[in-house]
């Protein structure tokens, strides 16, 4: 018998961060810990006093949705997927993998708290580190992290366990991020680092371009270096 939930569910507030589009994002949270990202409340929510208490922790879950997932529908929804870190090649129950399209479309973070801004024109904003989402990701709900429940030392990870965790190296050979600040310029050599491309691409010629920090970003992957191609201001 399905049931309709009675649970009403609406943004309480949005990331902001440097990704103005879905590729580069990284594929998990605190893979980038260099990532910076704003929650920033929507106006029935920017009540300093609901925060209270979230100074003495180091970490946040984040309950958000995929909401540049245009055909998401919990109607047509596919019961097998095909992660990308699989090669894209191999499909897998979609409830036991982090795909992005799910019935409800619902993803989870655990990001770290870089401070809290209590006043500011937009009421009070938490700074974190290391999220993977896009800029005006809707999110839901905030939790505390909770290490003595939340971290599970013995836990098995399935398929995750046997992939191979490649990361590339980063070339500029012609010194294009001296343009941009230097806390951005180490962001996205780091998200360069986890090799954006979809796990089944290998073709050394083609320029990839990726939408970080006001700029567009082309590169190409050969030998598993990334290389700097241009540095286009949007």
């Amino acid at each position: 018998m399905n049931e309709l939930s009675p649970i009403g569910i609406e943004a309480i507030a949005h990331l902001r961060s440097d990704f103005h589009s879905k590729f580069g994002v990284p594929r998990q949270s605190g893979l980038v810990a260099s990532l910076q990202g704003r929650i920033v409340f929507t106006p029935p929510y920017r009540q300093a006093e609901a925060l209270e208490g979230l100074e003495d922790f180091s970490h946040l879950w984040l309950i958000w949705g995929f909401s540049a997932n245009k055909a998401q529908n919990a109607k047509h929804w596919q019961s097998k997927v095909r992660p990308p870190r699989l090669g894209g090649n191999k499909s897998m129950g979609v409830f036991a993998t982090r795909s992005p399209f799910r019935p409800n479309g619902l993803g989870l973070s655990c990001v770290k708290i870089e401070r809290i801004e209590w006043q500011s024109n937009e009421g009070p904003i938490i700074h974190v580190l290391g999220a993977d989402l896009m800029d005006g990701t809707p999110i839901y709900d905030i939790k505390p992290y909770i290490a003595y429940t939340d971290r599970i030392d013995d836990a098995i990870c399935g398929f995750v366990d046997k992939i191979e965790k490649k990361r590339l190296e980063v070339r500029d050979d012609n010194k294009l991020l001296q343009a941009m600040h230097p806390e951005k310029a180490a962001a996205l050599i780091d998200v360069l680092k986890q090799d954006p491309r979809p796990s089944y691409q290998e073709d050394p010629g083609r320029v990839y371009g990726l939408a970080f920090a006001g700029y567009d970003v082309k590169f190409k992957v050969i030998d598993d270096c990334a290389y700097l191609q241009e540095l286009i201001k949007l």
